[in-house]
């Protein structure tokens, strides 16, 4: 059930989640490619979303025929929109926590794992709650989840976990977004786990985060399908 619409106001914050896990700081020397590319990616976390951008607005259309490819979307403000689990009927206020790139988030796992989106988004899996998360407000809070963990607002990170995705960025440029599909089905297994409901929301998140910095900072990972979670998404 998706609840008042203050339910994400005490998460989208730059200090609303505690930094866990390695909290080891290290310094190395970037590659020109590591660098470019973690300068794109912290390029598209000041993107907003864009209400009046034709771009924008087809990208919110394509999700919608990506998770229900039957229905026809009455518009870019309905009441359907509630059914994935924004807040309103208008998605594009959600986005102001964290703007177009969360949006590209929900795209790519829709897109590349759909079995897993789709699992996800009907709730499929296990004995669920009465008072569930909101699937799409949910996801925007992944987002933002991993632009803190990774500390995409430093100018240069140092913890351990950081680095390495840092390195394994250089290699594979989807690294994020891949990274961002294996956070959101580790957020709904510790959900179940834990027998998570409505209020424990920002527990979950940050017990994922937790176990997601563990997982990167393990010596034997060197691509973001090495991190074990990464299971998750098969099953």
């Amino acid at each position: 059930m998706v609840g008042p619409r203050t339910w994400i106001g005490g998460i989208f914050s730059r200090t609303g989640l505690k930094r866990s896990g390695s909290n080891k700081y290290i310094d190395f020397k970037w590659t020109p490619v590591q660098e470019a590319r973690y300068q794109r990616l912290q390029d598209r976390t000041n993107v907003p979303y864009d209400e009046t951008c034709i771009e924008h607005q087809k990208a919110l259309v394509e999700l919608w025929n990506l998770a229900y490819p039957n229905v026809t979307l009455q518009g870019l403000i309905s009441d359907q929109w509630k059914e994935m689990g924004w807040q309103g009927a208008n998605p594009s206020t959600d986005f102001r926590g964290c703007g177009f790139l969360s949006l590209e988030n929900l795209l790519f796992f829709a897109k590349t794992f759909p079995t897993a989106f789709r699992r996800l988004l009907f709730k499929q899996r296990g004995i669920r709650a009465q008072w569930e998360y909101p699937f799409a407000v949910a996801g925007i809070n992944v987002s933002f989840m991993l632009t803190q963990m990774l500390e995409l607002y430093s100018v240069k990170p140092r913890c351990l976990h950081c680095v390495n995705f840092v390195k394994i960025l250089g290699e594979d440029e989807e690294a994020f977004d891949v990274l961002y599909c294996i956070a959101f089905a580790l957020m709904d297994a510790q959900w179940l786990a834990m027998h998570a409901s409505y209020m424990e929301f920002n527990e979950v998140l940050q017990v994922t985060r937790t176990q997601l910095e563990r997982e990167l900072a393990l010596e034997d990972i060197h691509r973001i399908r090495d991190l074990p979670a990464f299971n998750l998404l098969d099953t």
